[in-house]
């Protein structure tokens, strides 16, 4: 659960099955009735068909805590940390972090660090879209040592450069303005 929506989905989720929560929040909750195997196959089908899932296994909810800490470290803070990914990931996680890795990779079948990149692009292509910040700037929001390391990825993840991406932006619009 990443957003306020998802958790007040899951909150109406345990109400209408008639159980009450003490703890809604990211990937976690607490509920203070017994919960029979009837209600908790409808919860997980209800999760489902509202696009969540019930992790009942601890590598999967170890897993989805990792996305979670990369997905806040990447999209949501005002600048990426200035340490190793590996040594913030593992203090906000309390785990060894080949530990945290290994269990990633078993689960997901890429690396940490290729989520960590995956995320990364991501954010470049929505920064180079908003167009308030030059390339160098993105650089350096988001922990690359150098403009041409950032293309590079960039280049290897979509197979554009920066610079081509923002241009097709651009035409896009023009066109959208001719129609």
């Amino acid at each position: 659960m990443v957003s306020l929506r998802c958790k007040m989905f899951v909150r109406d989720e345990l109400q209408k099955l008639g159980l009450n929560s003490d703890i809604v929040e990211l990937g976690m909750v607490e509920v203070q009735d017994d919960i029979t195997d009837e209600q908790l196959e409808t919860f997980a089908n209800n999760l489902r068909k509202g696009g969540l899932e019930l992790l009942d296994n601890k590598k999967n909810i170890l897993v989805e805590k990792i996305k979670n800490v990369i997905i806040d470290m990447v999209h949501f803070a005002d600048d990426v940390p200035k340490v190793n990914d590996s040594d913030y990931i593992s203090n906000k996680l309390g785990y060894d972090y080949t530990y945290l890795s290994n269990t990633f990779s078993e689960v997901k079948g890429i690396t940490i660090q290729q989520y960590i990149i995956m995320h990364k692009i991501e954010r470049v292509k929505e920064l180079l879209l908003y167009d308030e910040l030059t390339l160098t700037e993105i650089a350096w929001k988001l922990d690359y040592s150098s403009v041409a390391h950032l293309s590079n990825q960039f280049k290897k993840v979509t197979g554009l450069t920066p610079t081509y991406f923002k241009e097709l932006k651009n035409k896009r619009e023009k066109n959208l303005e001719n129609l």
